[in-house]
């Protein structure tokens, strides 16, 4: 479906805009590849590595509708990945945070709907379900101005939905890299949060991955989820470095000790397909189906239990130590 089609990444720089590159041009040939985001060294390097006759480099924010609104023009997909995502910098420059996260996310909405795009999928994170954080507050707020639009949208062409999911592994600022860097500095101990903490664990691959197929999946309106694994953090630093003592330095501001990504609070709207949930939406569309199975690719999904919630630290799949290292070479190699 993305032969010949023009796609738009907003903040196509980071790494899941690198992996997504790598993957479709890999696997398909479109008509045009535009890479939006607001650093020029940044578009510079990746510029480096993707120079195809398809790939274009827009500069331009989020928070600017006009330029959004322009870049989107002719386009047929829109993936959303821009954010200010670092837990702590959003809990000391909220206001910042909330002009990206949210107004940013009404911007590209608007500027789908102007250029009549055909679909739109927003990138969110675990943070964003039943928030602690300012981060996850303003993607949840993301969130919902997504689900929402697909109303906004009436009688035009244009869907909208959201992929969530969790930790990816080895991207810029996570705790692998951190860790990695600390050991090359020959660290006599790996400072932790806390020994109790959980978290979700994907590849990015299999971001990407997930993120294609659910192009192909949507309806409009789902937030969709993938059955991934979780990992335990004294797990993940006894594989990186086996045998190196442990400092509790205490849970940063706006961090939990587990993530979720399915509240049972939204229990009753959540489907279970092979592979991933779906969280219906709160809301009733008028002009557009109301039913998310099957999906578009036929798939078929059940409800789940009242009170279900997909939690880290109760998720029957935990990665063991061989298998933490795998991940992190699989990182490696992408």
């Amino acid at each position: 479906m993305f032969d010949n089609k023009s796609i738009l990444i907003t903040g196509g720089t980071g790494s899941f805009g690198h992996q997504f590159v790598k993957t479709i041009l890999q696997r398909h040939a479109p008509r045009r590849l535009v890479i939006y985001s607001r650093d020029e060294l940044k578009q510079y390097e990746m510029q480096q590595v993707f120079d195809q006759k398809c790939m274009r480099y827009f500069i331009g924010d989020v928070r600017d509708r006009e330029r959004l609104t322009q870049a989107m023009r002719d386009i047929d997909y829109v993936i959303h990945a821009a954010a200010l995502k670092q837990v702590p910098a959003a809990e000391y420059n909220p206001t910042e945070c909330i002009k990206t996260n949210i107004y940013g996310a009404e911007n590209v909405i608007q500027s789908a709907l102007a250029n009549n795009v055909d679909k739109v999928i927003a990138l969110s994170t675990d943070k964003a379900a039943n928030p602690v954080n300012l981060y996850g507050a303003t993607k949840l707020a993301s969130d919902k101005l997504f689900v929402a639009a697909n109303n906004m949208a009436g009688k035009l062409k244009t869907q909208f939905s959201v992929v969530r999911y969790g930790n990816v592994v080895g991207s810029r600022g996570s705790v692998v890299p951190y860790f990695k860097k600390l050991l090359e500095q020959q660290t006599d101990h790996l400072p932790i949060t806390d020994p109790r903490m959980t978290r979700f664990w994907i590849t990015l691959q299999q971001g990407v991955d997930f993120v294609l197929k659910n192009f192909q999946r949507m309806h409009g309106g789902e937030i969709f989820v993938p059955k991934i694994p979780s990992i335990r953090i004294t797990d993940l630093a006894e594989a990186l470095a086996p045998g190196t003592p442990l400092k509790t330095i205490g849970i940063r501001p706006g961090e939990k000790l587990h993530e979720i990504m399915c509240p049972s609070d939204d229990s009753h709207l959540t489907l279970e397909f092979d592979d991933h949930y779906v969280i219906r939406p709160t809301i009733r569309y008028n002009s557009r189906s109301n039913h998310f199975s099957p999906n578009e690719l036929d798939e078929k999904g059940t409800e789940v239990p009242q009170g279900f919630e997909y939690n880290s630290g109760a998720n029957p799949y935990f990665l063991s130590l061989e298998e933490i290292l795998h991940y992190n070479e699989l990182c490696q190699n992408e």
